[in-house]
């Protein structure tokens, strides 16, 4: 049986295969926040977006944790904390640069982690973010 949830609390499945088998949401809002899971460059039928490339696979991620963000009504300007992990140090310069186009007015808290690898090993950069949406 599962317990009642708060009522102030919000999930967000955005048909990730891994949210099942995992257990997970790919967005939560909890109050005033919402926090977005880690989230892959995959387009909806599950292909890679911008394969070999850490700039292009970067704007994809975060337009899809910015998708799920939509569902709560925020958009980047609701953001203050960023994450990327990347599979090479090489490549901070051109996650960065697309995290810059993205976020440059928005300024948010950013953090860069470099990891061993994801499930699919040609996915070279997850994001996760965390927005605000005050008066919630």
């Amino acid at each position: 049986m599962t317990p009642p949830e708060p009522r102030d609390i919000e999930r967000f499945q955005s048909g990730s295969p891994w949210e099942e088998s995992i257990g997970f949401s790919g967005a939560v809002a909890a109050g005033d926040r919402v926090l977005v899971a880690g989230t892959l460059p995959l387009a909806e039928g599950g292909e890679l977006m911008g394969e070999g490339s850490p700039y292009e696979q970067t704007k994809a991620a975060f337009g899809n944790a910015l998708k799920a963000l939509a569902s709560f009504g925020l958009d980047a300007s609701s953001v203050i904390r960023t994450r990327m992990y990347l599979t090479h140090a090489r490549d901070v310069e051109f996650a960065g640069r697309a995290h810059r186009e993205i976020f440059e007015e928005v300024r948010p808290a950013a953090t860069v982690v470099i990891v061993s690898g994801f499930v699919d090993s040609r996915v070279l950069v997850e994001v996760e973010l965390e927005a605000f949406r005050g008066g919630a």
